[in-house]
């Protein structure tokens, strides 16, 4: 892998993980479409932790006082604990399902006909969600924040992002449109998600770590690694700022348009 290779694929994680597009199905597809050679688990784990860091760095803040909830336990810190905890809960059905159903997902559903059904699939969905969500929001309906989530609503939050195992989900996607469905404000919606990625992203780039440590870098050097881990993080963080403000000023509409045509685009380029 060269250094530009490095750094496109670096940018293309940290964007497509927390933009509702799906990262892993960008991931696949970009080095088929180019016609380059897998980047293998090594890189993928490098840059897992980049997009990690962003997410951890941009909700510095909001993560400082939920671990501080725990360390000096008080009436004030109570919201900020309770959300710790669901956010811990969140990883369990990802957690389960990834544990059980990893392997068959990889060998089996990474294809791009996969990838563009769900990109179309799921897009739509997102669509119906922002749509019933403006309709809410336009009838006076109380909406939730991040402060006051029922555990009815974290369930189907958590559930939905075990689904996103499959290539062309999107982890951001599917948790925001089940957290518009369950009735957060877009806003909340898109932050649950982020944080919500700091523990499942702390996972799954641990046990590709521990693979890392047992298969080695492979033909990576170490400088191609540190330059996806810094456009990964960097992409990452800009993506967070990026989208927090479209969706407020506008909808989640430019990126089920988005999603709609490049599913289709790879439908026809399969065919």
């Amino acid at each position: 892998m060269t250094i530009l290779q490095a750094i496109i694929l670096g940018i293309i994680q940290g964007i497509t993980e927390f933009l509702p597009i799906s990262s892993s199905g960008h991931l696949i597809l970009l080095p088929q479409i180019l016609g380059w050679k897998d980047q293998g688990i090594a890189f993928d784990a490098i840059v897992h932790l980049g997009t990690l860091l962003a997410v951890v760095f941009y909700f510095r803040k909001k993560l400082g006082s939920i671990v501080n909830s725990f360390l000096k336990p008080g009436k004030n810190s109570a919201l900020d604990r309770r959300l710790g905890f669901l956010l811990v809960l969140s990883i369990i059905p990802a957690g389960i399902v990834g544990l059980f159903g990893k392997d068959y997902i990889e060998n089996n559903i990474r294809s791009v006909t996969v990838i563009a059904i769900g990109l179309i699939v799921w897009g739509v969905v997102l669509l119906i969600a922002d749509r019933l969500n403006k309709h809410w929001v336009g009838k006076n309906k109380k909406l939730s924040d991040v402060n006051n989530l029922s555990i009815k609503q974290i369930i189907g939050i958590s559930c939905a992002q075990a689904i996103a195992l499959i290539p062309g989900t999107s982890r951001s996607g599917i948790t925001m449109t089940a957290g518009l469905l369950g009735k957060l404000d877009k806003k909340a919606a898109a932050e649950f998600s982020f944080l919500m990625s700091v523990p499942i992203i702390a996972l799954a780039g641990g046990l590709k770590v521990l693979e890392l440590c047992s298969n080695g870098l492979g033909e990576l050097s170490v400088g191609v690694l540190v330059v996806g881990f810094i456009a990964s993080a960097v992409s990452g963080f800009f993506a967070i700022s990026g989208l927090l403000k479209i969706i407020q000023k506008w909808s989640f509409l430019p990126f089920v348009v988005y999603r709609i045509i490049l599913g289709i685009s790879l439908l026809i380029w399969v065919v």
